[in-house]
């Protein structure tokens, strides 16, 4: 993922979804690998343009009730009223986008990175200054993209992280869907954040399984063994009751890639939240993005 190459395509502004008097929210559409992926992008009214941008990237949604924007609508508002453009993929198969295979968290990278790519095409964009910023699910994407684009990121968020482990990950909730992703949501032991549709290469689902338990395989695609190829500095944080229901984020998985990224040498920070689990509520949600936006204007703005 990180030798091949990645297309410089133009995000395109489908309709305006909202007006407020701190931002301006637009739902859009961009190109990766061949696909049609829509988003949300909020650009900020105050201060001048081009702004720093944050990449948002969601966790796991039932695709049955998702709407573009879920997951990261509130921390997409906290932040254009800082001075932040936030863009966030609806990755394949969620929202409006096409749908295509993603075999660990891969396809759902590499619509981040198109998304990043594109990014050039916004004006109001300044592309030298860019963050991540990921949410249970997204904050596994957050890691894969972070080991890939080591060099164009300057700062990134975890927020009640999955493993960056691909080997607990699957260990908690089965290997990816094979067939239909819709009817895959509801089969229990088939974790459909992975996606293998039932025309998908003959012999890829065979390898795909095979892969799920092989330990070399499971090193080679989980971020956690690949943060000495991070140069950006990390800000995790965890609520100490995640992990409690099926679909939350153990605790451990935070100090576990924590503990991996100080040994990489990666600068790195870790927060816990006494009482909160996996979606913070009330002031707790606040004092994590007042962090959040402390830690980006010392390495994004």
């Amino acid at each position: 993922m990180r030798a091949r190459e990645y297309e410089a395509g133009r995000i395109k502004i489908r309709e305006t979804l909202l007006e407020t008097d701190d931002f301006t929210r637009y739902l859009i559409e961009y190109p990766s690998d061949g696909l049609t992926i829509t988003g949300v992008m909020q650009i900020p009214k105050a201060g001048e343009p081009p702004y720093p941008v944050i990449v948002l990237n969601h966790g796991f949604f039932s695709r049955y009730v998702y709407n573009s924007g879920d997951g990261t609508d509130r921390a997409a508002g906290f932040l254009n009223r800082k001075g932040y453009l936030t863009v966030s993929s609806d990755y394949r198969s969620w929202g409006g986008s096409e749908s295509a295979a993603s075999l660990f968290y891969s396809g759902l990278a590499v619509d981040v990175i198109h998304l990043i790519r594109a990014l050039p095409s916004i004006p109001e964009a300044d592309v030298e200054r860019i963050g991540l910023w990921g949410h249970s699910m997204g904050g596994g994407i957050t890691a894969k993209v972070l080991t890939i684009l080591d060099d164009q990121i300057k700062a990134a968020v975890f927020y009640s992280s999955v493993s960056a482990d691909f080997a607990d990950v699957i260990g908690r909730w089965g290997p990816g869907c094979y067939g239909d992703i819709y009817a895959g949501e509801a089969t229990f032991g088939c974790n459909s954040s992975d996606i293998l549709p039932a025309d998908s290469p003959p012999g890829l689902a065979a390898s795909y399984f095979d892969g799920t338990t092989d330990p070399v395989i499971l090193e080679a695609v989980s971020p956690l063994y690949h943060f000495d190829l991070v140069t950006a500095p990390v800000q995790i944080h965890y609520g100490a009751e995640d992990g409690k229901e099926s679909n939350g984020t153990p605790p451990e998985w935070s100090r576990k890639m924590y503990e991996a990224f100080l040994k990489a040498g990666v600068d790195a920070q870790i927060y816990a939240y006494n009482g909160e689990g996996h979606s913070f509520i009330g002031d707790p949600w606040f004092q994590f993005m007042a962090k959040t936006q402390s830690f980006f204007d010392k390495h994004v703005k």
